[in-house]
């Protein structure tokens, strides 16, 4: 009889693995070990990333999640909060006090959309843009720091993967 591990890894590879293969892999017969975990390994290379980021960040006055809203809407324009929050990987009620604290740094501006008085619209201001523009040379050094020590070509091909990662699944 075969384990879940192991009937999840021949339905993934249309090949029965042996426990000897298992083992190779770093899994048990109940769980992954943790070094073969990729929710796990995401969350390592996340904060090997975002550690640098976020000294930048802290010295630029914002946080993290604020970044991102300010990245996105200086990339798209200006935005109703629902396609903020998709845009920037962050839930719409934490973007409600995100866009509050950016309001109050004058960083952005809210209005009510022209087309539906009832939703409103998000826009990035002067001192928001000069902002992200101050900030852009170091946020690219640190990024290249990274692509320098994987090498290009794998640096781009993990970002590949990743976003395909992400477009095969559904956000909830």
């Amino acid at each position: 009889m075969l384990s879940n591990i192991e009937a999840a890894c021949q339905d993934v590879s249309g090949i029965a693995l042996g426990r000897a293969s298992l083992a190779h892999w770093g899994m048990t017969k109940n769980l992954l070990s943790t070094s073969r975990s990729l929710p796990i390994a995401l969350l390592r290379a996340r904060e090997r990333v975002m550690g640098p980021i976020r000294a930048m960040l802290m010295d630029a006055g914002v946080t993290e999640q604020q970044w991102r809203v300010l990245r996105v809407l200086r990339e798209s324009g200006p935005l109703d909060p629902t396609h903020i929050a998709d845009q920037a990987c962050l839930l719409l009620p934490s973007l409600t006090r995100i866009l509050q604290k950016l309001e109050e740094k004058a960083l952005i501006r809210r209005k009510p959309d022209p087309s539906d008085k009832r939703r409103q619209i998000v826009q990035i201001t002067k001192a928001g843009a000069a902002l992200i523009d101050a900030n852009s040379e170091a946020s690219i050094a640190l990024m290249e720091t990274v692509r320098a020590q994987m090498g290009p070509a794998r640096y781009e091909a993990l970002l590949d993967l990743l976003n395909e990662l992400d477009a095969s699944g559904t956000r909830k």
